[in-house]
């Protein structure tokens, strides 16, 4: 029995109407390309090439052109200020870093130099002197050797890690405890009489000699570099926002000059007050900028350059000052050959050349003091290191005559007129001369830095308040249209 397929009936509401035909299913066809000759449908265009003809058919009316001149002049504006006060806030920062940074980092690794040479030069001291050896030289000795370690780790916590700074100061900190102990072992042989401590002492000399300073030297050079980067970075002019100013000045210039020529009316207070704005940042900008770097060339001329001298100066003492101690303790063990073939004391050498290296020093510092106080301390300086040439002179001839005993009194303290204090006055008058050259680097730099301030900021605002005048002034004519 043949079963007839069974459909499925549609859902309420979809069935065919009564009284209505259906019309039959049509298959759906396939796609027929465009007959030829009829060209084929365009691509949509992009939405920026709309908005490009948009803008164009506005710039055909003149309400269309005010609107686009009024945006250009609002964004010219905003741009200069936006670069200005960048640019400003940059060298602004470098100058305070110059300030309150790069100097102190590089006068605190002189320092390091310094009280590493004076540690030594005490150590010296000690030793020649003995039993006879002064609390007061032991404390001096203690304290060099405590400064030294502070400005390792003041130094250490602001230099950046794996930094050639940082490992010169790991170096540093790794040998100074090292040489304490040498320093120790020396002073404990020869108070017990024991020959050997001059060979402990000589190791001492030769690790601070050959390893120590050299590492503090280039501490110094890091930071002088790192120094004069900043001083670069804050005296460079900004030539991006003076341009910029240029322009936008132009800019607002041709505004105005387009206005009065279909107006005839002279002033439109909103270009008015945005020419004005741009006029102020500008010429803040060139004033500042100008006051600015006069006060960083006068910081680095008259103080950075003076207390590197100087810096130089006191470490030539220092080392003069140790070469003359180890030449009685070493009593002639070093030698040196000379280019002439003569053979010399190898610490009386040193001692001439670094004392010749004081007297070259101690001339530039005054040809660099610009003031009768900076100028002082440093014609002192010169003066006790005069007597200290003859009196060491005196020294010297004792010695060379076999009169050990003479000569070591004359130098540590038992003579009437000891070498030391031609030496501790040498030191003072040049720490006077340090300390004045720092407060006129500060006050130098200080200006400079001051000069700068508030001049991001104000250009900032100044080219809002621009870009408003702008706008305003601009719809101050549309508003003609309507």
């Amino acid at each position: 029995m043949t079963q007839t397929p069974k459909t499925s009936a549609p859902p309420p509401g979809h069935g065919p109407t009564p009284g209505v035909p259906t019309l039959p299913s049509v298959p759906p066809q396939p796609s027929r390309p465009a007959p030829p000759g009829l060209p084929a449908a365009e691509p949509r265009r992009t939405a920026f090439a709309e908005g490009f003809d948009q803008l164009r058919a506005a710039a055909t009316t003149e309400p269309g052109r005010l609107r686009l001149i009024g945006a250009l002049l609002a964004a010219l504006v905003m741009a200069f200020g936006a670069v200005a006060a960048w640019q400003m806030a940059d060298r602004a920062a470098a100058a305070d870093d110059v300030l309150n940074r790069s100097q102190p980092l590089s006068s605190d690794a002189a320092d390091i130099y310094r009280s590493l040479a004076d540690a030594n030069t005490a150590a010296a001291s000690g030793y020649l002197a003995g039993l006879q050896e002064k609390p007061a030289m032991r404390e001096g000795y203690e304290q060099d050797i405590r400064t030294a370690a502070a400005k390792l780790v003041q130094a250490a916590a602001n230099s950046e890690p794996g930094s050639t700074s940082a490992d010169t100061i790991a170096e540093l900190s790794r040998l100074l405890p090292e040489y304490k102990g040498l320093v120790e072992t020396a002073r404990a042989n020869n108070r017990q009489g024991y020959p050997v401590g001059g060979a402990y002492l000589r190791a001492a000399n030769e690790m601070m000699q050959q390893k120590m300073l050299p590492a503090a030297e280039k501490l110094h050079q890091t930071e002088n570099q790192r120094l004069r980067a900043d001083y670069a970075a804050a005296k460079s002019f900004p030539w991006g926002a003076a341009a910029l100013g240029v322009v936008a000045l132009a800019a607002l210039g041709w505004a105005q000059r387009r206005n009065y020529r279909r107006t005839n009316r002279v002033l439109n207070h909103g270009l008015v007050t945005a020419t004005a704005a741009s006029t102020v940042v500008l010429l803040w900008l060139a004033v500042g900028h100008t006051v600015a770097r006069a006060g960083l060339n006068d910081s680095y001329d008259h103080g950075v350059r003076s207390l590197d001298v100087l810096h130089e100066a006191r470490i030539a003492s220092l080392t003069a000052r140790s070469d003359e101690n180890l030449t009685l303790v070493r009593r002639g063990a070093d030698s040196r050959t000379l280019d002439d073939g003569k053979v010399v004391d190898l610490y009386e050498w040193g001692y001439d050349q670094e004392i010749d290296r004081l007297g070259k020093a101690l001339a530039r510092a005054e040809g660099l003091a610009d003031d009768t106080a900076g100028r002082k301390p440093v014609q002192d300086a010169n003066g006790f290191m005069k007597v200290w040439k003859d009196r060491h002179g005196l020294a010297r001839e004792d010695n060379d005559s076999g009169d050990y005993q003479a000569a070591r009194d004359r130098v540590i303290g038992a003579a009437k007129e000891p070498t030391s204090v031609c030496f501790d006055n040498v030191d003072k008058a040049l720490a006077a001369a340090l300390t004045h050259e720092q407060t006129e680097f500060k006050r130098a730099a200080g200006d400079g830095r001051d000069s700068l301030s508030g001049l991001p900021t104000g250009a900032a605002v100044l080219a809002v308040l621009g870009a408003a005048g702008a706008v305003l002034g601009i719809g101050r004519r549309l508003s003609e249209y309507r």
